[in-house]
């Protein structure tokens, strides 16, 4: 683990994985409609005068996030942030990715919303939902991340261990900047690499995914997203090692401006998903993505896609890896009717048109 450089700007690399904050509950999303008039708030500066010294405590706009992973047969719980009045909500793309139904408690007024997704960024683990028949919710106050100096006093709030309710308030200070983690998901085992961090020592848990980093004013600098708690580093004990990281709240909100304009890119999706209906993996040496299972009723069981077939078109693009398969789906959209192109284990090749399905956010 880094040491913690002093100086903002100095980078450290983790050479281990941290768990994302995803809360898993119980042994499973309406996606959102394209287009909104809501502006996510600007970033308040606020006075340049000196900060307080203690923490700041709760403040308004935290939502607590609970979603259905029907393929997988499992509930899972994070953290939003209000954007606006109208019930627009940031997040990690982590704490809504694979969900089937998601339903969001803005914690001021304890009402529980059924909620869609407007966008996500797989890359940047950001993504933006909204609360359907949400109005008048009280939003958070953003403030400026490059303004934070280590050392600074933080406050991080979220549904830590996904029980819902008043959230939980923890404390502590900021012990790096521009941090590098690789971060692993342990619903589903996937892993990413997320760079220029908040790192704290505020001892923020699972479910706390998605929720605010503030700072001493009570404005939003970043949103939680990892912790290194449960490993040991360097024979450090894991009490004492613990560390949290935040996404910088500038960068967070400039992909969420993106979403709410509709600006699809190549790492960020708006609106619904398309879905073949296959899990992959790598083919080995070979190119290709390698079908362990193929999802009943699916596009890709209706056209005869076999497990251990190995996927090496879409569209006129070539499959090489299962990334590749997932980039390229993330480019269509439920309804597109797209052709697709495999090969067996005998090495025949086959392939057939088929019209993508609705699925959950990759």
């Amino acid at each position: 683990m880094s040491e913690g450089p002093a100086r903002r700007g100095a980078r450290g690399l983790l050479p281990v994985l941290l768990v994302m904050l995803l809360a898993l509950l119980v042994p499973g999303c309406r996606v959102m409609e394209q287009g909104t008039d809501d502006v996510a708030p600007p970033v308040d500066a606020g006075p340049s005068s000196t900060k307080p010294a203690k923490p700041s405590g709760r403040r308004p706009g935290v939502v607590n996030i609970e979603t259905e992973q029907a393929l997988n047969g499992t509930r899972a719980a994070g953290t939003g942030i209000v954007l606006t009045p109208a019930g627009l909500v940031l997040t990690n793309n982590h704490v809504i990715q694979g969900a089937t139904a998601i339903k969001g408690t803005d914690t001021d007024n304890r009402r529980t919303y059924t909620a869609q997704v407007v966008g996500y960024d797989r890359t940047g683990d950001i993504a933006v939902i909204s609360l359907a028949g949400a109005a008048r919710l009280k939003a958070a106050r953003f403030g400026p991340a490059s303004s934070v100096n280590v050392g600074d006093a933080v406050t991080a709030v979220g549904n830590a261990g996904g029980k819902g309710g008043t959230p939980t308030v923890v404390t502590g200070k900021v012990t790096a900047l521009d941090q590098s983690v690789t971060a692993r998901d342990d619903s589903n085992g996937t892993s990413e690499r997320l760079t220029g961090l908040i790192e704290t020592s505020a001892p923020i848990k699972p479910g706390d995914s998605g929720g605010p980093l503030l700072d001493s004013t009570g404005k939003v600098i970043g949103i939680n997203t990892a912790a290194s708690a449960g490993f040991s580093v360097k024979g450090a004990e894991r009490d004492k090692d613990h560390r949290g990281y935040a996404i910088p709240s500038e960068r967070a909100l400039e992909i969420a401006r993106q979403i709410q304009r509709g600006e699809a890119s190549s790492t960020v999706h708006i609106g619904r998903t398309a879905m073949l209906g296959v899990k992959v993996r790598s083919n080995g040496g070979s190119p290709g993505a390698l079908v362990t299972e193929v999802v009943p009723g699916s596009p890709a069981a209706s056209a005869g896609i076999p497990v251990g077939a190995a996927i090496v078109t879409l569209g006129a693009n070539a499959v090489d890896t299962p990334a590749a398969l997932t980039a390229l789906m993330l480019s269509h959209h439920p309804g597109d009717v797209v052709r697709i192109e495999w090969t067996t284990r005998d090495g025949g090749r086959a392939g057939t048109s088929l019209r993508l399905a609705e699925g959950p956010p990759q």
